[in-house]
């Protein structure tokens, strides 16, 4: 006999806007939910910014909600296998591990990492630094050190502030230079930019100019009216000489930044040996080129300067940001409409005093001294840190929406030194490669069960625009957001700092209150009482009633009249950039092994994450990690296309397949981002069936950033052969 079967009634489908906020474009989205039930992704035509643009990775949003590899439930590890455990059990596990390595090796011994998905997600913003606070360790890690640091170094010692960032005026711009960027694969970076193609398609039709200079014909490269293949790790050298060339040929015209600029004849006098003839050999543009295009940047009525990961995660990465920074400054182009201008978002985390300013070099790390910023420590120095013993050694590790295994240099080493421990928690939803090693997991609900206010990207937008939006569906019963594990992480920490500090209590008393007090709120109720403190142009009634966004209209100058209004004035050539310029000249005569090749990345628009290789949608089609090559390159070393192929650095090896492509410079070799997914103990199905290599059991610790301790990436020395 054959059981009746029933089927639950089908619900209304219901419409429902919502962001993708897997990558920096923050693109506005439409989904068609049924049941609670995503059944479709599609782009919003009416988002003011993204403008219906959508990318393989916002479909993917559903795949992700959907993995039956997803962690829902807290996890623990019970010798080689892991249970289910409830959120009581857990919170307490975890702080009765970190407190114990507190009180038995200190402060300092308990460390943190925060990937860059934190960012993405408000909770995270707003609620995290509630519990990490509470830690009052000095080993703090993050993203950062392997991607922007740069950046922040630069605009902090030019305008005073590591968040005022002045972001490319692409959309009436009439030249514009990328160097080591592929927004039309990133969607922008540091450049919320969703819908690049179509941009820069309006740039060529209103009579502008796109140049590149990249080692590899990039998607960016490809559409460009010009393409220049650039050595990798010259970058610094090449933009000194677009430098000495404003100076030389008196291109400078600095308009209203006449008044506030200080240093200039000290930098003409520190860039006389960056010559466009002196550097063309280092860097492969010819003189005559260089000098060119320096022209054509300077009398163009409006141009933009841009650089990203190929030039910040170099050895010479924050030369490469003050330089950029200075050619912008030089003609005239920052705080100007068609250059680079400051953002003015609805809730300016800058202006409210929520963004510190940042400092530089307050302490050193433990074992090689490199220099902390804002309170973040070099993310290269961690897995030393960890493996050195003595006093302050890392003993604990709490690992916030990161995989540093597969995203931080020389992953071998870190994945060794987690695994001797003494405690490890992670905050993620997936048993990855970092989290493997960890003790206890606590999974937060995923992007589209929760609610979203870019708190951080729209401060890099190229238009000024604001929204919220609500949760796309519900979570399952006795999840948590990741602003309530941190909040609730905070509560019980203080909790149990509270018994073992008595003495101190009271002195704490008022600084726990509050923290309690704003632990309790939302990230959304946060929001609405930001918006009304700082007298925003939109109130939180507005945004709900228009989750689609609402546009405020393009970026406008203000960066020149805030310093004007407080007296304050740029100096073009710190005392540490003056410094680096001198070690920079004897690298121009630097020569290498005639076997050895400069491995660089390369960025797919599937990917920026490794967790999301687990979508099948995202890993589809021909393999993507693949090892490019040029051909004089294979036909010397007697390879061919599709030949597995075994790639040497200082700190490891890998096998991959081989592509040989003309789409490359010759003496460089170019590998994506983020694979590796063939350690045992993870569980992501997907992933391991299109396992990959890791380029960061090439990319070496040791090769750092003087300045910043930023990661060098690029031009990383291999040799490749037969494997």
């Amino acid at each position: 006999m054959t059981s009746p079967t029933s089927t639950a009634p089908s619900g209304p489908i219901e419409t429902r806007q919502g962001a993708c906020n897997l990558c920096e474009a923050i693109c506005g989205l439409t989904f068609q939910v049924q049941n609670n039930r995503i059944l479709s992704v599609k782009g919003n035509d009416a988002d003011p910014l993204s403008r219906g643009h959508i990318c393989p990775k916002a479909v993917a949003l559903k795949d992700l909600h959907e993995d039956p590899n997803r962690l829902k439930q807290p996890m623990r590890r019970v010798g080689d296998r892991w249970e289910t455990i409830g959120w009581d059990q857990a919170f307490d596990l975890v702080v009765e591990g970190l407190a114990k390595v507190r009180e038995q090796h200190g402060t300092n011994a308990v460390a943190v990492y925060q990937g860059n998905p934190s960012i993405h997600n408000w909770g995270n913003v707003t609620h995290g630094h509630l519990f990490f606070s509470q830690l009052k360790t000095r080993s703090r890690f993050s993203a950062t050190s392997v991607d922007q640091l740069p950046h922040h170094l630069a605009a902090l010692w030019l305008y005073g502030h590591q968040f005022k960032l002045p972001i490319p005026d692409i959309d009436r711009t009439q030249y514009m230079v990328a160097l080591g960027a592929n927004p039309l694969a990133s969607n922008g970076s540091l450049m919320t930019a969703p819908d690049v193609r179509a941009r820069f398609k309006a740039l060529r039709e209103r009579g502008g100019k796109l140049v590149v200079l990249d080692p590899r014909v990039t998607e960016t490269a490809a559409i460009a009216d010009e393409h220049h293949r650039i050595v990798p790790g010259s970058d610094a050298a090449w933009l000194l000489s677009i430098i000495h060339t404003l100076l030389d040929e008196k291109l400078a015209q600095p308009r209203q930044w006449e008044p506030l600029l200080q240093g200039v004849d000290a930098l003409r006098e520190a860039v006389r040996p960056y010559s466009a003839e002196a550097t063309a050999a280092f860097t492969g543009i010819d003189a005559a080129t260089t000098r060119r295009l320096a022209r054509e940047f300077a009398q163009a009525s409006s141009g933009v300067v841009y650089g990203r990961m190929g030039v910040s995660t170099q050895e010479h990465g924050t030369l490469c940001q003050w330089a950029i920074q200075v050619i912008n400054l030089l003609t005239g182009n920052v705080d100007r409409e068609g250059g680079a201008l400051l953002t003015t978002p609805a809730l300016n985390l800058i202006q409210m005093g929520l963004m510190g300013k940042g400092h530089y070099d307050v302490w050193r790390t433990r074992v090689r001294q490199a220099p902390e910023f804002s309170g973040e420590l070099p993310v290269s120095v961690m897995a030393e840190e960890m493996l050195t013993p003595g006093k302050g050694q890392i003993r604990a590790l709490v690992t916030s929406c990161g995989n540093p295994v597969l995203s931080t240099p020389n992953g071998a080493q870190l994945d060794r030194a987690l695994s001797q421990l003494d405690f490890v928690v992670s905050i993620d939803f997936y048993l990855n490669e970092t989290s493997r090693h960890a003790d206890v997991i606590l999974p937060p609900t995923c992007f589209v069960e929760h609610d979203h206010y870019d708190l951080v990207f729209l401060h890099l937008a190229i238009r000024n625009v604001a929204r919220y939006n609500g949760p796309i569906v519900e979570p399952e019963a006795g999840a948590l957001h990741d602003w309530q594990i941190y909040s609730e992480l905070a509560r019980r920490y203080a909790r149990r700092a509270w018994a073992l500090e008595k003495s101190r209590a009271w002195a704490r008393v008022k600084g726990l209150a509050g923290r309690s007090i704003m632990a309790r709120l939302s990230p959304q109720r946060l929001l609405a009482i930001g918006l009304k403190r700082s007298k925003a142009p939109v109130t939180m009634g507005q945004l709900l009633a228009n989750p689609q966004g609402i546009d405020l209209g393009p970026l406008k100058p203000s960066l020149v009249a805030d310093l004007s209004r407080k007296k304050k004035t740029v100096q073009v050539l710190p005392a540490p950039i003056q410094r680096e310029l001198h070690r920079l000249v004897p690298t121009f005569s630097t020569t290498t092994d005639a076997e050895q090749l400069k491995l660089i990345g390369r960025r797919d628009v599937r990917s920026n994450n490794s967790w999301m290789h687990n979508s099948a949608r995202l890993v589809s089609g021909k393999n993507r990690c693949v090892l490019w090559m040029h051909p004089q390159d294979a036909n010397q070393r007697g390879l061919r296309d599709g030949q597995t192929v075994a790639v040497q650095s200082r700190v490891g090896q890998i096998v991959v397949p081989l592509h040989v492509t003309e789409h490359i410079r010759s003496g460089v070799v170019s590998l994506p981002h983020g694979w590796g997914h063939d350690r045992p103990g993870i569980q992501l199905d997907v992933a391991q069936a299109h396992a990959g290599a890791s380029i960061n059991d090439l990319t070496d610790d040791r090769a750092i950033d003087a300045l910043s301790g930023n990661a060098a990436f690029s031009a990383v020395p291999v040799e490749v052969k037969a494997a």
